[in-house]
């Protein structure tokens, strides 16, 4: 899924190796996208109370067009991003996950990269606080 690929965190970049979740989350979105907009508070909400505890990484992947303003819409999300200059590594995963709209939330199963939901943004909205929980039983 992201092996060996660097993901950024404030400012300085890691191996996802180092990563311990349960599950990943996928989450492509962009700060022109109005309905992104709304969702991503919320998401970046729930992953600072419930989420990130639960063993749920995100990992932002921006369709933004610039880097500047990749790095702006970044700065509200408490989670990981694919580098903007990283544009091969956004566009295998959007070809991978078949990404037809933004915002979308593809949850995986961290261990085997296994989809656990391609509608994590739904999941999101219908079981709320929850929705770590759901996540982490279908991997069980």
């Amino acid at each position: 899924m992201l092996d060996d690929k660097l993901l950024a965190k404030s400012g300085g970049k890691f191996n996802t190796s180092v990563l311990q979740a349960k599950v990943v989350a996928l989450y492509f979105s962009a700060s022109w996208c109005g309905p992104c907009r709304s969702f991503t508070p919320a998401l970046a909400q729930l992953y600072t109370d419930k989420l990130k505890s639960a063993g749920v990484e995100v990992v932002f992947i921006s369709s933004d067009q610039d880097d500047s303003s990749f790095a702006k819409y970044y700065q509200s999300m408490p989670w990981l991003a694919v580098p903007f200059d990283a544009r091969d590594v956004k566009q295998e995963l959007s070809e991978r996950f078949e990404i037809q709209g933004i915002p979308s939330l593809i949850v995986l199963d961290a261990a085997t990269g296994k989809v656990v939901s391609k509608d994590g943004r739904r999941d999101v909205m219908s079981h709320k606080a929850d929705v770590g929980n759901f996540w982490l039983r279908q991997i069980k």
